[in-house]
């Protein structure tokens, strides 16, 4: 007897649980869906669907409603009784949208770019092999939509809609790059990404402090490196590699990659190492300026004594060549399969970089001002671990954490023509962060976005000088406060998105954020500063409101309004160096945060079920903006620098600064095979308090391409352009640099260009890149640098 009720016990358990376990099917093929968020409406009760595509409700009370969500699948919302009657098998519908249409810069998680605000830029890993850019500022001008300025051959500091440098944020793999001495001029630093470790990139157009903080007054470039994949059927080894040659710079670039896979492991190895000569500009000038940035003579050393070369090629750039290294290594590992933990060590480090545009100058008296002027080797590493976590609970859905070292080593060497002391003015900055990003779905059309950020910055700045006849020794005037420097920052953010129907999203977030800047000042030998620290303090409120509609599946309109701010940094408050010639930029301990207010709004529609027409309108007021102006220091307007009386300027507060402009693109199938697409942007904007124009405001650019594709084989004609800048129109810093310009300005430009490639196979493709095709010289604004002349381009890539 005791048998038979212990097997019916069994029994009814087993059909308890049995009772209790769903299955997650695809409508379409049937197939069981991984990893679907099971939600009780009203409830902190949840449950997830495993490789079956089941789950086990048991926990949950039955009494009320389940919310089913998927990134790929639409999603469904049914009570417990309804799933009984359907022997508790649910069927989920995929939603239908391409795959770059999902983004991950607009809130940090996988979201549909329909759903978005805000102007956003992808740059996929097909872009990125169509370009073959030699530096990620050169994918980055690939788009047409970011314009980027040179000021030598290792550089490239992009500028979006009249904001650059310390005004646009860089962040890799969730991680910010800037750091505590990233300047509000022209910035270099985005070639320490190898833009052949990268997956993907996204540009967020406008301010993006909400989510990101502080630096993101201009917006956000978001690069995301590649993933170590997972193999589920065992042991893998797969590698890829290319080589590619460039004939303007002569560059030679190797790259060589590796992943090791199992189905809770992966290894991805990646190393590439490239090669610059000296820069070849074109040769095809206009009538009226036929010298326009030759180079006729160098300086070159020899004997210990400074000899002026004839430059054989007047087309050659000397000195631009440079080499770069970067190395990356990414470990994963899945704890079960809700958990994945990801390390990854970046490392970066240049040779020397001869910076050109200091290098052509002249004096009155037509004598080279400088012998040598070049950065040290610029080095930077970061290692970081993240942890994500999939998983419904009660207060979030998914969770991630990341957490991250990073270390920069640059100098700036300078030597005056004719003079035996070389300058070294050396910084090191080492970066903590920590950052946690929660998502959590409330109900069926909602979704929260929030979280955690911690920075930390040390600054350590030296400087001294030798002598080349004896080789001796002596301390120099550093960079920023001898004593050292911090900045520290802590912020939280919360983000809702709210689907109020089918046809209309609202989005709106808001951030607070405080920062902490410190500098001591030690040494008083070279300048009796009036001041032995420098602190700072302030916290900024940021907020965003954004709406779209959705009238119809082919057309979408949207509108935003979002606040960002930018904290003063320690370039800002402690620097002093010459920005340009007899102009020196001193500290400034009174500045106070800028900030900005921006409205957008613009549409994107589908005509003929082909023609895909995109617009945006923009406009932006700063409040207590950032420029340099005339200042004085301890009462006087002009000081003695490195042996030069000069001018005496600083970072300050002006009143108001306006910016405007509009971006359109096009995309046209206008026959079978063949593609036309085109992006323009223009911008505008004004120093309101003094009437004069903003740097980094630049002209009206873009580009126009036919893409033709048959089979195996790939082609695309490009027109890129750029408007000029009248003399009279351009910024007053860029006004005391005419050495860099025409007497009328900053000329207009355009070139041709062909990029060809063909897939022999999944494993072998060639490509063929041709540029500027008619040889033309342009140096795009604010440039220091020549653009290259005629480039062929020849790579091959392997996958093994």
């Amino acid at each position: 007897m005791r048998k038979y009720l212990l097997l019916l016990v069994i029994a009814i358990s087993f059909n308890r649980l049995a009772a209790q376990t769903i299955t997650v099917l695809d409508q379409v093929n049937k197939s069981p869906i991984f990893q679907v968020t099971i939600q009780e409406k009203n409830s902190e009760y949840a449950a997830i669907t495993n490789n079956l595509g089941q789950a086990d409700l048991s926990n949950l009370t039955k009494s009320g409603l389940l919310i089913f969500r998927h990134p790929s699948y639409k999603p469904v919302q049914i009570s417990y009784q309804k799933l009984l009657k359907q022997s508790l098998t649910l069927y989920m519908v995929e939603q239908v949208f391409e795959m770059e249409d999902v983004v991950i810069a607009a809130s940090k998680w996988e979201q549909n770019k329909r759903e978005i605000p805000q102007q956003i830029a992808e740059i996929s890993e097909k872009d990125i092999n169509r370009a073959q850019p030699p530096t990620t500022a050169d994918l980055l001008a690939s788009t047409g939509q970011v314009f980027v300025q040179k000021s030598q051959l290792g550089g490239g500091s992009p500028m979006i809609r009249g904001f650059a440098a310390n005004s646009i944020l860089l962040v890799i793999d969730g991680v910010r790059m800037n750091n505590a001495i990233y300047r509000s001029g022209n910035l270099q630093n985005v070639i320490v990404l190898d833009p052949n470790n990268l997956h993907e990139a996204e540009v967020v157009f406008g301010p993006g402090s909400v989510l990101y903080g502080s630096d993101a007054l201009g917006g956000v470039i978001d690069f995301h490196t590649k993933k170590a994949q997972f193999s589920e059927e065992g042991l893998s080894f797969t590698g890829a590699g290319f080589t590619r040659y460039s004939s303007a710079a002569e560059n030679l670039t190797g790259h060589l990659s590796f992943e090791l896979a199992e189905e809770k492991f992966s290894s991805l190895t990646s190393l590439s190492y490239a090669t610059f000569g000296d820069l070849r500009m074109g040769s095809r000038r206009t009538s009226k300026f036929p010298d326009d940035g030759k180079r006729f003579d160098y300086v070159q050393r020899i004997n210990n004594e400074d000899i002026v070369i004839a430059n054989e090629n007047v087309n050659i750039q000397t000195p631009t060549a440079y080499d770069q290294l970067n190395l990356l290594q990414k470990f994963s590992w899945k704890m079960g399969v809700n958990s994945e933990f990801t390390y990854a060590f970046h490392y970066s480090e240049s040779s020397n970089i001869p910076r050109y545009d200091r290098l052509i100058q002249k004096n009155d008296n037509g004598d080279f001002t400088y012998g040598e002027w070049f950065y040290g080797p610029q080095k930077w590493q970061m290692h970081s671990f993240q942890m994500a976590y999939n998983y419904p609970t009660k207060w979030f859905d998914q969770a991630r954490v990341t957490t991250a070292f990073q270390r920069a080593n640059e100098s700036r060497n300078d030597r005056r023509y004719q003079s035996q002391l070389l300058r070294k003015r050396e910084e090191t900055v080492d970066m903590l962060s920590l950052n946690i990003d929660l998502e959590r779905s409330l109900g069926l059309n909602n979704d929260l976005f929030y979280g955690l950020e911690l920075l930390g910055n040390q600054v350590k700045s030296e400087a001294q000088s030798t002598n080349l006849a004896n080789n001796q020794i002596t301390k120099e005037s550093t960079r920023y406060p001898d004593g050292g420097s911090s900045y520290n920052s802590v912020a939280a953010y919360i983000n809702l998105k709210n689907e109020l129907n089918q046809q209309f999203i609202l989005t709106s977030g808001l951030r607070y954020s405080f920062v902490k800047v410190k500098s001591k000042f030690e040494d008083k030998t070279f300048y009796d500063f009036p001041y032995s620290t420098i602190d700072l303090q302030n916290g900024a409120i940021n907020g965003s409101l954004g709406i779209v509609f959705l009238p119809s599946s082919q057309t979408k309109i949207n509108a935003l309004v979002s606040s960002g701010f930018r904290s003063p940094n320690v370039d800002d408050i402690g620097k002093v160096f010459d920005s340009e010639p007899g102009v020196v930029i001193v500290p400034n301990p009174n500045l106070r945060p800028e900030f900005s207010y921006n409205f957008e709004y613009g549409f994107s529609t589908t005509l003929n079920q082909s023609i895909q027409l995109s617009f945006v309108n923009y406009y932006s007021i700063l409040d207590n903006a950032l420029v340099r102006r005339p200042f004085t220091f301890d009462g006087q307007s002009q000081i003695m620098y490195d042996g030069v009386l000069s001018d005496v300027y600083a970072e300050v507060n002006v009143g108001k600064a306006f910016i405007w402009g509009l971006s359109a693109g096009i995309e046209w199938p206008f026959a079978e095979r063949l593609l036309f697409n085109a992006h323009v942007t223009y911008t505008q904007g004004e120093d309101r308090t003094n009437k004069l124009p903003l740097r980094h405001v630049s002209p009206i650019f873009g580009e126009s391409q036919i893409q033709y594709e048959l089979n195996k084989f790939q082609s695309s004609f490009i027109v890129k352009f750029s408007g000029g800048i009248a003399f009279e129109d351009l910024a007053p810093s860029e006004q005391n640099k005419p050495h860099l310009y025409t007497s009328e300005g900053a000329l207009s430009w355009y070139t041709l260009n062909l990029y060809n490639s063909y897939h022999l196979n999944d494993r072998l493709s060639i490509h063929l890149n041709l540029e500027n095709l008619l040889d033309t010289h342009y140096r795009p604004y604010s440039s220091g640098i020549s653009a290259p002349g005629f480039n062929a381009s020849a790579a091959i890539r392997v996958k093994f």
